[in-house]
């Protein structure tokens, strides 16, 4: 370690108690000196040395090492390179430099810092001190001048700059600091520091200026929190209200705030109004927001405590925003306490972070713009840049949005290697008006683990093994060219998830229109490769899918002629586990049509998946759902695929083109029943 920088830190303080825990911009001073320390360049580790629990502890929580201060250090008498000493014989470090940073400077710029470490590696310098540049005459309380002659006045501009120590930091050669044991000696150099760094807090008088002057000093930091709660009057408003002839209140907010809003609850963050006053007019704005609202509060605090617990928020992530004394008590309560800048001055002081503009101007804009800041970016950002594709040709049908829902039936395995039953559900689906039925293509050898081989199972064949039942139930050439007329006489396209790629091949030959990706071959880059290759448009399942194996599946197979099924792989599914909202989040990350396959009884979920925007929906379909075989369970029956199809195609209909107009249906009743007034 080259560079060490020590905060001395005690408890005790004569002119402000407990000053190293105040807070300026809500942020404690020796917070502020540990930060500032980790951020100049040249600086490598920062120490606290404290006598105090509370102050050690602050420290820690800002990323700093501290040493336990020893009482006959801790006194008003000793001296701060007494802690530093200290401090590097406790750590048993030699490090090159070593810096004092002083709490009592609460605006020290990191950059300043690094300069000063710099002479003193560079060896233009053994110590330097922060200094304020002046041109100030100094005066003895008897009359004398101090840096001039008085008979002689010269101007400012005739008088080189003297320098007034600050005491913000001091860098010293270790070894001087040793040697000498004091912070002065060898070549002494000065680092000038900027006036508005350079307040010093020696009393509350200057705690009180500082805190006046951190608004302005501190840089923006985006504000990174999970819930913002504000107040209404004074922050949404002006804290003004214009009153008619009649009473009635009217308040002056910014539009911007809204459009603020809006960024923030698109970014995942909760938002709250809290309000003493009970007002038409408070409920109003809340709801041009789109945000919830308590009103005629009398304990703010108490309230936010229970809605924190109810929200289930770390109030060390939470923000809220205040103006007024009433506002103290639920400030205390988070970790971001936020200021308007008119706010009351006990307001500003308890703030962490006063904003610039007033309420009614743009506050709440402000508040949002630097929340939002601090959010990742979403992960599908990158993607969401692609245009949107438009349908996908399978056949002679066109599937995509704006296009007839393209309803599968999946047969899968239900037909439970049994060719007369396969084409009862073929069936089935022509007469309940889907446009395609899907099976599932397996080379048992392949796709059965080692282990499971011969495991035996009760069949209704007879005790078999179980790839025994797999080979019994796989359908081959024979079967499938007879499926394959059957579907052409009942108007139907048929296809197959094959799981290996020797079933790619086989269903190559039967000559597809499509394939199909079962979930569980997601992650199976090879037979990814392989149907990619045949060039034919892919419908891919992502159920059990993290989005990071969806985005390696689709950068093997493309997205030109890729339909996405948004799909949970839990049979039966409960409702709990559809997430259907996800097939809009996979839309806008890959700009392909995505449809929905289901494994849920009944109807409602493929029918909501529909109005969300699902352009084909899949679902297993048997004769009897007590069949024998593990599909039949979440499987729809004829009457349910029939009411299915047809409830979709109604939806279709009543979904409309959203262009409001008057239908012809509504002109009798609007010329009998509307009532116009001027």
């Amino acid at each position: 370690m080259r560079v060490l920088a020590v905060v001395p830190a005690r408890g005790g303080s004569a002119g402000v108690p407990l000053k190293n825990l105040a807070l300026v911009g809500g942020v404690p001073l020796v917070t502020r000196a540990v930060r500032a320390a980790q951020r100049a360049e040249l600086v490598d580790q920062v120490v606290v040395s404290t006598d105090h629990a509370g102050i050690a502890e602050t420290a820690r929580e800002a990323g700093a090492i501290v040493v336990e201060r020893p009482e006959e250090l801790s006194g008003a008498t000793a001296s701060s390179e007494s802690a530093v000493l200290h401090a590097l014989d406790a750590l048993g470090e030699d490090p090159e430099v070593v810096v004092l940073v002083q709490c009592t400077s609460a605006f020290i710029d990191p950059e300043d810092l690094s300069e000063a470490v710099r002479k003193v590696l560079d060896g233009e310098a053994d110590s330097v001190v922060s200094g304020l540049p002046t041109h100030e005459f100094l005066w003895t309380a008897a009359g004398g001048g101090i840096n001039h002659d008085p008979a002689v006045r010269q101007r400012r501009q005739d008088r080189d700059a003297q320098f007034r120590e600050n005491g913000a930091f001091y860098v010293m050669r270790a070894s001087g600091l040793r040697e000498h044991g004091h912070r002065f000696f060898g070549e002494v150099a000065v680092q000038p520091v900027s006036p508005k760094h350079g307040v010093e807090i020696d009393n509350p008088e200057d705690l009180e200026l500082v805190r006046a002057l951190a608004p302005f000093i501190d840089e923006p930091e985006p504000i990174d929190v999970d819930a913002v709660i504000t107040d209404f009057d004074g922050v949404h408003t002006d804290d003004r209200a214009y009153v008619d002839s009649d009473g009635r209140e009217m308040v002056l907010v910014s539009r911007s705030d809204g459009m603020g809003v809006a960024l923030l609850k698109r970014s995942g963050v909760k938002v709250l109004v809290m309000s003493t006053e009970h007002n038409p007019v408070v409920a109003a704005r809340a709801r041009k927001l789109g945000v919830p609202v308590l009103q005629g509060l009398a304990e703010k605090r108490t309230v936010l405590r229970d809605w924190l617990t109810i929200e289930g928020l770390d109030p060390a992530r939470v923000a809220y925003v205040g103006n007024d004394v009433n506002d103290l008590g639920p400030m205390g309560e988070v970790g971001w306490p936020i200021a308007t800048p008119d706010a009351h001055p006990r307001v500003r002081a308890a703030a962490r972070v006063v904003l610039t503009r007033p309420g009614g101007s743009g506050a709440v804009r402000e508040l949002c713009d630097r929340v939002v800041a601090a959010r990742p970016e979403p992960p599908a950002a990158e993607v969401r840049t692609r245009p949107r594709l438009g349908p996908v040709a399978i056949g002679d049908l066109l599937v995509g949005d704006g296009e007839p829902v393209y309803v599968i039936g999946e047969i899968g395995i239900n037909h439970n290697g049994d060719l007369d039953i396969a084409r009862r559900l073929i069936d089935v689906a022509a007469e309940a008006g889907c446009q395609a039925v899907k099976f599932q293509k397996r080379t048992p050898a392949i796709c059965v683990p080692e282990e499971q081989k011969s495991q035996l199972r009760q069949t209704p064949w007879g005790e078999m093994t179980y790839l025994e039942y797999k080979e019994r139930t796989e359908f081959g050439y024979d079967e499938y060219r007879q499926i394959a007329k059957y579907c052409d006489e009942r108007g139907l396209h048929w296809f197959a998830s094959p799981w290996d790629v020797p079933s790619v091949e086989f269903l190559e030959e039967m000559d597809v229109l499509v394939h199909k990706v079962a979930s569980a071959s997601i992650a199976d880059h090879e037979l990814l490769r392989a149907l990619a290759a045949t060039g034919k448009p892919i419908i891919l399942s992502t159920g059990m899918s993290t989005l990071s194996e969806i985005d390696a599946a689709v950068e093997t197979l493309g997205t030109d002629k890729l339909i996405m099924m948004h799909a949970t792989s839990t049979y039966p599914l409960p409702p709990e586990e559809a997430n259907l909202r996800t097939i809009t989040t996979l839309k806008e990350r890959y700009g392909v049509p995505v449809g929905y396959s289901g494994h849920e009884r009944g109807l409602q979920i493929s029918l909501a998946a529909v109005t969300l925007g699902a352009v084909t929906v899949e679902r297993h379909i048997t004769l009897d759902r007590t069949m024998w075989g593990s599909d039949h369970a979440a499987s729809l029956e004829p009457a349910g695929l029939e009411h299915l199809v047809r409830d979709i195609r109604i939806i279709e209909q009543a979904m409309g083109d959203g262009v409001k107009r008057v239908f012809p249906g509504e002109e009798a009743p609007k010329a009998r029943l509307r009532r116009v007034t001027v």
